[in-house]
Order: C-alpha cells, then structure tokens, then sequence
C-alpha cells in the first residue's frame, strides 16, 4: 500500500469485534466477511492463525475468532474518537490512549512487553517495526483474555522490545 492509497477503515466494536469480523466466527465465516476464499497463510501454534493479504492476522481459540491484529502499514485503520491507532508514532499513540482512558473512565492494563491495552474496549496497542520506524498497531482481543493473566501472557505476540533485547520507549517503562 503506498503513502497515497486511502486505508479502509474499520470501526472498533467493543466486545464484540472489528469491522466486518466478530469474536466468535469460524475460519470460513471470517473468510466470507473478508470476501476472501483463503487466507495468505496458516500458521500453527498455541492458537490458529490466519494471515491475509490485506494486512490482517485473524487468531483463533478452539476454532474461534478469539484476537484481530492489524499490521501498522497494510492493514485497515481503525479510530477511537477520531484518533487513527494504525500506522502511528507509538509514543503519541499511547499518551492518546491515556488521556482517552482518563476522560471516560477505561481500564488501563500495561502487558509484559510495555504495550497498553484499554481492556474494556479490548484494545490493545503494539508497537511494529517498520523498516527503521517504530509505528503503533493495533489488536483487538477479547476482554476476558486481557483481564486473564493466563491468557494476556499468552497473547499472540510478535517479538517484544524485551525480546529484542530493548526497553519499551514509553514511559521509561520496562
């Protein structure tokens, strides 16, 4: 996708799920929402996951739509208030996110790699690698994993600073 391409843009459904995908969907009920007849690739793991080629990675628990994450460039931007999550600089990002959680009373919850999540609205904000960039990204899990530890630690995950052997650029948090 190029600078002057206009992203889709897919409204967040709190608990419920992301633009045209719903918690809950089988693989084949998420290909048809895509209009899609297969994904990218299928990658093992502890969960299911499908990528597409529209920037979308689709996890699964026992079959179902369980996580959406959307690649920072490719994927579909989503707004909360007005504020594109995808494709930002992820520090303005999370100090977005923290004055929206204050204003309207949301539940703030940061995760072993630094990334915070509204876990009420089941948002939670990643940071991708893009080229020499860091941009934020969103992921859109199901609110009852953010509140498990078991779960949140589990989360699908790309590296993490921590990982990669960096500290989380927000906040000094590590």
């Amino acid at each position: 996708m190029s600078a002057s391409e206009e992203r889709e843009r897919w409204e967040l459904l709190p608990g419920a799920g992301l633009g045209p995908l719903r918690f809950g969907m089988s693989p084949a009920e998420v290909a048809d929402a895509l209009r899609i007849s297969e994904p990218q690739k299928r990658v093992g793991g502890p969960y299911g996951q499908e990528d597409f080629a529209n920037g979308v990675k689709v996890f699964y628990d026992a079959g179902k739509v369980a996580c959406i994450a959307l690649d920072a460039v490719t994927g579909p931007q989503v707004l909360l208030a007005g504020f594109a999550l995808a494709g930002r600089n992820p520090e303005q990002s999370h100090q977005f996110l923290l004055d929206y959680a204050a204003e309207h009373g949301n539940c703030l919850l940061y995760t072993l790699d630094g990334s915070l999540a509204l876990t009420d609205l089941g948002l939670l904000l990643r940071s991708q690698e893009v080229g020499d960039a860091r941009l934020s990204r969103p992921v859109i899990v199901r609110e009852e994993w953010l509140e498990s530890e078991y779960y949140r630690d589990r989360l699908p995950l790309e590296p993490s600073l921590s990982a990669l052997g960096e500290t989380p650029r927000f906040g000094g948090l590590a």
